[in-house]
């Protein structure tokens, strides 16, 4: 796959690209939602498998990422774009009347190459720059604003739950008290206290890789809004709607997979109720096994070693 620029000059490339959009099973008439539409790599292909009567309706918080979306597919009157969180997806399909009409869900979850390139937006500890890691850097508090007033065992909470770091409780202590020496602004002063105070990191990461991940998780609210927009987007398949959903870590994924098995599963019934499995009143079945990249794809955007896709089909009679 190769490389491909956006408007705002950073490179991105659009992880298990082919992968996703044939799990969608295009229909050219259908409706589609692309819920993190990102630079644009999945929403592009999608078009081209859609004839005149197909639509698809981009939704993304970074308003860098809308205003993308606003210069390359301006010309494409089957193309809509929403700034918003994607847990905003239902009122969104409704606004348009396509409530149990959408033929695909898909779901590009964590932070985009654009983002993660960009000094000024704060999410990379590679890059010095302003602690920000706002999605959408026109609202919310920033990873600076949060970590100077947070207390440390707030600090460690984040960062055990959403980090899943060991030393949760040491790296947080340490926080707060070298904020107390001066304020913790930058993406590189933040991984400084992180890597002096973590005595114990993986072989190949960073010290303050998790760390990074936890805060970030934090002030943008990813797991809450991933949650709402799964719910939600049963809600507004059509029978044999497909959802596709692509993460980036094991919290993300053993969500999505959590998610598909209850909902496949239906309601908690007692086990000696005699029902039919259609009574249970499941509302989604997965779709193969769960799907990561290739050789070929790691070996051309090591950011993708991470990525797991998952796939669920809405039950139900048309």
């Amino acid at each position: 796959m190769s490389a491909a620029a956006g408007n705002d000059g950073f490179a991105h490339r659009t992880v298990l690209l082919d992968e996703a959009v044939e799990a969608l099973a295009l229909r050219p008439d259908g409706l589609y939602v692309d819920a993190t539409f990102g630079r644009g790599g999945h929403a592009r292909r999608i078009l081209e498998g859609l004839g005149p009567q197909g639509r698809l309706l981009g939704i993304d918080r970074d308003p860098e990422a809308v205003a993308a979306a606003e210069k390359g597919l301006a010309l494409d009157g089957r193309f809509a774009i929403e700034r918003a969180r994607f847990d905003a997806l239902a009122g969104l399909v409704a606004a348009r009347g396509w409530s149990g009409r959408v033929a695909g869900v898909l779901m590009d979850l964590g932070v985009s190459s654009p983002q993660l390139d960009d000094p000024e937006r704060g999410f990379s500890f590679l890059r010095d720059g302003p602690l920000d890691m706002r999605m959408d850097p026109d609202g919310g508090v920033s990873a600076a604003r949060w970590l100077a007033r947070a207390e440390d065992g707030e600090i460690a909470r984040v960062l055990k739950a959403y980090g899943e770091e060991r030393y949760a409780k040491r790296i947080a202590r340490a926080i707060v008290r070298e904020r107390a020496v001066a304020p913790i602004e930058t993406t590189k002063r933040l991984a400084e206290v992180v890597a002096a105070a973590n005595p114990a990191w993986e072989k190949g990461k960073h010290p303050a890789t998790r760390a990074f991940q936890a805060i970030r998780i934090q002030v943008n609210g990813e797991l809450e809004a991933l949650e709402a927009a799964l719910a939600q987007a049963v809600a507004v398949l059509a029978p044999a709607g497909r959802l596709v959903v692509i993460s980036f870590h094991s919290l993300e994924d053993r969500m999505v997979k959590r998610f598909i098995r209850a909902q496949a599963r239906g309601a908690e019934l007692p086990p000696d109720l005699p029902v039919t499995v259609e009574q249970m009143g499941g509302t989604l079945r997965a779709v193969g096994k769960a799907v990561r990249a290739g050789d070929e794809e790691l070996e051309a955007n090591p950011r993708a070693r991470s990525a797991v896709m998952r796939v669920a089909e809405r039950l139900g009679r048309g």
